[in-house]
């Protein structure tokens, strides 16, 4: 038996590495995947374009505005002269934000009187536009603070504020955003990988043959799924390897439960693409069925968006999904250094879920082959 199945994995090994697409999906994809979503997909916001529309001309709007470029957060890179072009700059996207000084800004100061500051922004990327709202109504407010203790002589009673981000000090989305793509890769590839594989043997006629040859069912799945797994283990390592060392995401957690919960999630990553494969004819079905269901699982996985923000009926679903459970196993070991004695009902609920997800799958499979 265990000679029949090495023989089928050594088969498997020969027919991906001599398919040049297979090659790329196995090392070119994961690195790629590692590079954008480590560089290019950020929540982080800085720089932002910004138009200061500054009527008063003082000393005090031009201390407003060094302040806000000082923050590192606000790039003033226009200065419009009228209302029409503040307008304009909105319509065309040259700035994310408009901040207006009206005239007597510095006047009012001087006599106590009240005044504002208007801050414009760009509304269509939402999140974006809340955060350049919360950082220049900070650097304002702080500013009126200084200017009121400096007219006034009087200093407001300070409140030491101590704040600390635990787990990412830098609050970096790089370092939330780089362990779950090792999640998302080996998703990806061992879906591609084992749905592609038996529908390839029913495309070119070699199903029948393996059909007819000594192979139970079962060393048949083994064949077709540990080779993936192997895969799996491998872009597992390489995505870790490359993300430790050039993005300097260090692993705080115990690496054996990193592979041990790999391994885990690998059961029902395989299942589902076995399963792909046991309702596909074709090549194209195969691939189109496996983004059908990769793209649903990312955006039900809390790697975008949370999941308690999601309706009810949507939170109880994606207890169905492998992906949710992967991520918070990974970035717990990666960011806060879990062990089992955390993870552990995260590691049981996949184990769960994988073995039902193999089981019916096998079943199907066996099936078909019958």
């Amino acid at each position: 038996m265990f000679q029949r199945i090495r023989n089928m994995i050594i088969k498997e090994f020969i027919q991906v590495f001599r398919d040049k697409r297979m090659k790329a999906i196995v090392f070119v994809t994961p690195i790629l995947q590692l590079m954008v979503f480590g560089y290019a997909v950020t929540t982080d916001v800085n720089s932002i374009s910004t138009a200061f529309y500054d009527l008063d001309k003082s000393y005090e709007s031009r201390e407003l505005a060094r302040r806000l470029e000082a923050s590192g957060y606000f790039q003033i890179n226009i200065s419009p002269t009228s209302s029409a072009q503040v307008q304009e700059v909105l319509d065309r996207g040259k700035a994310l934000t408009v901040i207006t000084v009206d005239k007597g800004f510095a006047e009012d100061i001087k006599k106590g009187a009240g005044t504002s500051v208007q801050v414009l922004v760009d509304g269509t990327d939402s999140n974006t536009a809340t955060v350049a709202m919360d950082y220049a109504n900070r650097i304002i407010v702080k500013y009126a603070k200084d200017l009121t203790a400096e007219k006034t002589g009087v200093k407001t009673q300070k409140i030491n504020l101590n704040t600390r981000a635990w787990y990412n000090p830098d609050l970096r989305s790089r370092n939330y955003n780089v362990p779950g793509v090792i999640a998302i890769v080996i998703m990806l590839t061992c879906l591609l990988l084992t749905s592609m594989a038996v529908v390839r043997e029913r495309e070119i006629g070699t199903i029948e043959q393996l059909m007819v040859t000594p192979l139970k069912p079962i060393e048949l799945i083994l064949g077709k799924t540990l080779p993936f797994a192997i895969i799996g283990f491998f872009d597992m390592a390489l995505v870790t390897v490359v993300g430790t060392q050039w993005f300097d995401i260090a692993i705080k957690g115990p690496p054996a439960v990193l592979f041990l919960s790999t391994a885990v999630y690998l059961m029902s990553v395989l299942g589902i693409g076995l399963f792909i494969s046991t309702v596909s004819r074709t090549q194209q079905q195969a691939l189109m069925s496996t983004f059908i269901f990769y793209l649903p699982a990312v955006l039900l996985s809390g790697f975008m968006f949370p999941i308690e923000n999601m309706p009810k009926v949507i939170q109880w679903g994606t207890y169905l999904n492998p992906l949710r459970y992967f991520l918070v196993i990974i970035r717990g070991i990666f960011l806060k250094g879990n062990g089992l004695e955390i993870l552990w009902p995260q590691i049981l609920s996949l184990f769960i879920l994988g073995i039902s997800v193999l089981a019916i799958s096998s079943l199907r499979f066996r099936k078909r082959m019958g």
